[in-house]
């Protein structure tokens, strides 16, 4: 026997807790990209964000389809202490309280180290090391970061040994303390920026 009324009750308290649950928001980011050995298509990502939805005890960073990551970790930039984390699907990051989450995509759930306070922010570092040929990749003897870029403010920093050939997004070319260049700019724009960045080794 079905119950076509049971079941639509049962569907609308879903929908309803699903409605309460907000949107995962953030603020401040800041990603710094450095590139490892060209032959290696991998570069090691820090990326600074705050957590500001209001009282949330957890928080989503999507790994980018198309990328192996590695050698995860993630940091509470007020203590410095190391958090706890853990590699979910999409799926699990809509019921775990991130209710706009890709379903193609997997996500790294953080436990926050204290609840989002209103009005308020956590802030965090999520250190993690990508593979992706498609974006790190040898062109002759250039070495081609190209990559879509989401966040405002980026900052790439080279291999040690290695010069900027072009850039074709206006950016300061900084020296480190270690020698390597970093290349940093801020994109005002709405749209992502296509960065492309080349460069050699040095003589």
């Amino acid at each position: 026997m079905r119950y076509p009324l049971f079941t639509a009750l049962l569907w609308v308290g879903a929908a309803a807790s699903n409605a309460q649950t907000p949107p995962q928001t953030e603020a401040d980011e800041y990603t710094r990209y450095e590139l490892l050995a060209p032959e290696s298509a991998q570069f090691r990502i820090l990326y600074e964000v705050s957590a500001t939805t209001p009282g949330a005890p957890v928080y989503f960073n999507p790994i980018r389809k198309g990328s192996q990551a590695t050698d995860e970790a993630v940091y509470d930039r007020l203590t410095g202490q190391a958090l706890r984390f853990e590699i979910v699907s999409g799926a699990d990051a809509r019921r775990g309280g991130h209710p706009e989450a890709d379903l193609d995509t997997p996500y790294i759930r953080i436990g926050l180290p204290r609840p989002v306070p209103k009005d308020g922010e956590v802030r965090l570092l999520i250190d993690k090391t990508y593979k992706d040929a498609k974006s790190y990749f040898r062109e002759g003897e250039l070495l081609v970061f190209s990559r879509s870029l989401g966040i405002k403010r980026n900052a790439v920093a080279l291999p040690k040994g290695y010069e900027v050939v072009s850039c074709n997004v206006p950016s300061q070319v900084l020296s480190e303390p270690d020698g390597r260049l970093l290349v940093s700019f801020m994109n005002p724009l709405p749209p992502d920026a296509p960065l492309v960045v080349k460069a050699r080794r040095l003589p």
